[in-house]
């Protein structure tokens, strides 16, 4: 006697409601390209990270200040809920909506960085005037023009694309209106945040392919005001000379102590670590040791916490975020993409290498988060908008047709009988 044929479940019927489900769910992960993903996988990895670290370095010194162990980690983590959905809106925002809101977000901005260093709204800390007080809220402009100017850079080059070549007519106009920008965060006194900035706009024109002998006179007169600024401020020169010191490497001598201390604690806390770490929240420098344990010198702690391996896992996801960048920027189809993507890069990875490498002893104290990583709440609202603006333009364009022309393209062959001869 023959067995009846099993009933094949792929030839099943489904309920249209959960096939239409499966196929709008496709469609979406279809769309984007790996570039897409990776560079998102790797901020928000390194977003929940940074949550993680800032909770452990933070505790002691959120006792001392609001009298609770998880003040500012609760702060941060409200700025990462608001900040990853701000990041993923962005991301679904044509290139023309960003071209089009540039030059306002680069006035209001611009605007906002005045009123810190013109009116009595400016808040001083650690000797630089770079926050503002608006009722309940205190911010900092400056991390919002390094938006206004991802956006700005990208619209500029779309219109001065052909004249790119000429100093005068392209590049020029281009160094004035982003100079005077950074001119305005260079009144604070943030002098590590304008190195950040000046990078961004220098190498962001390098990158997308100015030539190099029409950005060396910019260059040159960025690093004469560099050091103008440095030596004109006692503070800066106090940071320079000790790093300079080799007392420092010693314990220091006389008022070379306390010009020494924060490095060389950031030193004993990478130390203590090894290589497998003392083990998560049981780090013994946040405890009034290390200054900015939570913010500059967070990876001190990240070294001291969870060792080399730590350490290391988190410049190589810094690595990956590199990558992922140059993968959008090479791919990019648009000047405004380009542009964009550049900025960004520099921007993220050049702070980072600078905030690694102030703890590393490798530069003076130069007062810049670790991008992602470390407390700021608007550093990380800035820093993950400005995410979401290279992930809406590393979008296929094209991607959404070619689904749907698939998706038509299966389903009518499934419904087509085939013909035989």
């Amino acid at each position: 006697m023959a067995t009846p044929p099993r009933a094949n479940r792929s030839q099943e019927p489904e309920r249209p409601g959960v096939s239409a489900a499966r196929i709008r769910l496709g469609r979406v992960f279809r769309v984007e390209s790996a570039d897409y993903f990776l560079l998102l996988g790797t901020t928000l990895f390194l977003v929940v990270f940074g949550l993680v670290m800032v909770l452990s370095a933070s505790v002691v010194q959120s006792h001392l200040e609001d009298e609770s162990f998880f003040a500012q980690a609760l702060r941060q983590g409200l700025f990462a809920v608001f900040g990853i959905p701000i990041m993923l809106i962005a991301s679904r925002l044509p290139e023309r909506f960003w071209m089009r809101v540039a030059w306002p977000t680069l006035i209001v901005s611009c605007a906002l960085q005045l009123l810190v260093v013109a009116t009595p709204l400016g808040i001083e800390v650690g000797g630089n005037t770079n926050w503002i007080q608006l009722g309940p809220l205190q911010f900092q402009p400056s991390e919002l023009i390094k938006v206004a100017l991802v956006m700005w850079l990208g619209f500029i080059v779309t219109k001065k694309e052909a004249l790119l070549g000429d100093f005068v007519h392209g590049i020029l106009p281009i160094i004035l209106v982003g100079g005077g920008a950074i001119g305005l965060v260079l009144l604070g006194g943030d002098l590590g945040t304008v190195m950040i900035m000046g990078a961004m706009l220098l190498g962001a024109l390098f990158l997308i392919g100015v030539r190099l002998r029409l950005l060396l006179p910019p260059i040159f007169a960025a690093i004469i005001i560099f050091v103008l600024v440095a030596v004109s401020s006692e503070n800066r020169m106090r940071r320079i000379t000790s790093f300079l010191d080799s007392n420092c490497e010693n314990g220091g001598t006389g008022d070379a102590i306390s010009e020494c201390w924060q490095i060389l604690h950031g030193s004993f806390a990478l130390a203590n670590g090894g290589i497998f770490g003392v083990g998560l929240g049981n780090s013994t420098a946040k405890w009034s040791w290390l200054p900015a344990a939570d913010n500059d010198f967070i990876f001190a702690i990240i070294g001291e916490e969870l060792g080399l391996i730590g350490a290391i896992v988190v410049i190589v996801m810094f690595v990956v975020l590199a990558v992922a960048l140059t993968r959008i920027l090479r791919g990019a189809r648009t000047p405004f993409a380009r542009t964009a993507s550049a900025a960004v890069l520099v921007w993220v990875i050049g702070q980072a290498c600078v905030n690694i490498g102030v703890v590393l002893g490798v530069f003076p104290i130069l007062g810049v988060p670790l991008p992602l990583v470390s407390a700021g709440g608007t550093a990380l609202l800035t820093t993950l908008f400005a995410i979401g603006i290279v992930l809406s333009v590393a979008r296929d364009p094209d991607a959404p047709e070619r689904a749907a022309a698939r998706s038509a393209g299966s389903g009518g062959r499934a419904a087509s009988p085939r013909t035989t001869r």
